[in-house]
C-alpha cells in the first residue's frame, strides 16, 4: 500500500515462488526492494509485518509496529494478499471446471456420434401420479454447467389422462415452436427421460418443426441406463464411469428434481382448491383469491383474522373457518 498524506494512492500485489531454503524474512526483503526500484519509490519508511530490523538502508528506515494506524494499515496489506491469493485460486479453479467440461463434452460428441460439441443441451421429464396433475419439466446446460434461469415448467393441456408419449410430445413441439418463433438459438443436444417410446414421441415434434436433422435426441431408460439414438434400434451401452454417461444422468436427474417440484406444487394447489370447492358460497374468484395470497391450508390457518377479513370479508372468513376446524 502507497500511503501519502495520511491516504492509501496506490496498492500492488506480487506473487513470489519460495525456494526452499529461503524463509519468510528473506521473501518480504526481497520483495519490498522490488517494489520499490519497480515504482522508483522514495519513501522515507515502509511499515512491515515481518521485524526486519536486522537489515539497514540508508534510503528508507524499516519498522516493525505493533500497535496503532501503522498496524492497522500492515494488517490490511495482509488481508488484501490473501484475497489476492483466494481470487488466483477461484479463477484458477473454474478455468480448470471450464477445461474439463470442454473435455467431457467433446468426449460426449465422440460417444454419441455428433457432428459438434453439445455446448447447449436440453432433459425433459414427465410427472404425474396415478395419471393425475400431468406437468413436465425442461432443464437447460450450457458448457456442461445448469442455466436455471433458462429451465421451464409444463403445464400439459392437449392430453387426458396418464399418456406420457403424448405428453412428450406436446411439451416438446411447445418448447421448440416458442424457440424458433422467437429466434433463440437451438440446443446440439435433447435427452428425453424414457425409453424409446418416449423418444419417438419427442422425435416426432422435432420432425413437424424441421428440427429432426439438426438436434441430436437420445432417451435414457432408467432400468439399465441404456441410451437409445433416434433412428438406431439397438441401444447404446456407455461405460457405468464414463464421464459422458454421468452429464446425462445429471442432466436425467435434475429434470426428474425440477418436474417432481412442479408436480407436488401443482397437487397441492388444486387440492387445496378442491377442498374450498365444498364451502357453500365460495367461487371461482374467492377461491383464486386465497390460493394466489396464501398458497396453502397451512398457510391460511397461520394467517391473522385481520388479513383475511379484508381479502374475503367477514361473512366468508366465518364459513372458512367452520369448514377448516371441521377438517381439523
Amino acid at each position: 500500500l502507497k500511503i501519502l498524506n495520511g491516504s492509501i494512492i496506490q496498492t500492488y500485489n506480487m506473487e513470489v515462488k519460495k525456494k526452499l531454503n529461503e524463509d519468510d524474512s528473506e521473501i518480504l526483503l526481497h520483495s519490498i526492494l522490488s517494489i520499490r526500484d519497480k515504482f522508483y519509490s522514495q519513501s522515507k519508511y515502509v511499515y512491515t509485518s515481518i521485524n526486519l530490523k536486522t537489515y539497514d538502508f540508508p534510503e528508507f528506515k524499516l519498522i516493525y509496529p505493533i500497535k496503532g494506524e501503522k498496524l492497522k494499515l500492515v494488517n490490511l496489506s495482509k488481508r488484501n494478499a490473501i484475497y489476492m491469493k483466494l481470487d488466483r485460486f477461484k479463477k484458477k479453479q473454474k478455468s480448470n471446471f471450464k477445461k474439463n467440461n470442454l473435455r467431457v463434452l467433446s468426449q460426449l460428441k465422440n460417444d454419441l456420434n455428433m457432428n459438434e460439441d453439445p455446448f447447449h443441451i436440453e432433459c425433459f421429464d414427465n410427472s404425474n401420479l396415478q395419471g393425475t396433475n400431468p406437468v413436465s419439466a425442461c432443464v437447460v446446460f450450457k458448457n456442461g454447467k445448469p442455466s436455471r434461469k433458462e429451465y421451464r415448467h409444463f403445464n400439459i393441456k392437449t392430453v387426458y389422462g396418464p399418456d406420457d408419449y403424448k405428453s412428450m410430445e406436446e411439451v416438446v413441439y411447445r418448447r421448440y415452436k416458442r424457440l424458433l418463433d422467437e429466434m433463440h438459438d437451438i440446443p446440439q443436444l435433447v435427452i428425453i427421460d424414457g425409453g424409446k417410446g418416449q423418444l419417438t414421441s419427442a422425435a416426432k415434434s422435432l420432425e413437424k418443426l424441421g428440427l429432426i436433422k439438426k438436434i441430436t435426441v437420445i432417451g435414457i431408460a432408467k432400468r439399465l441406463e441404456e441410451i437409445y439414438l433416434f433412428g438406431d434400434s439397438v441401444p447404446l451401452h456407455l461405460d457405468k464411469r464414463s464421464e459422458s454417461l454421468q452429464l446425462i444422468q445429471r442432466l436425467r436427474n435434475e429434470a426428474h428434481r425440477f418436474s417432481l417440484d412442479h408436480h407436488r406444487n401443482k397437487r397441492s394447489k388444486n387440492t387445496f382448491s378442491n377442498s374450498l370447492e365444498k364451502i357453500n358460497g365460495f367461487g371461482p374468484k374467492t377461491i383464486q383469491k386465497l390460493i394466489s395470497h396464501f398458497g396453502s391450508v397451512t398457510q391460511i390457518k397461520k394467517a391473522n383474522k385481520n388479513d383475511l377479513v379484508s381479502l374475503i370479508g367477514q361473512s366468508k372468513y366465518r364459513k372458512l373457518m367452520l369448514n377448516l376446524h371441521k377438517n381439523t
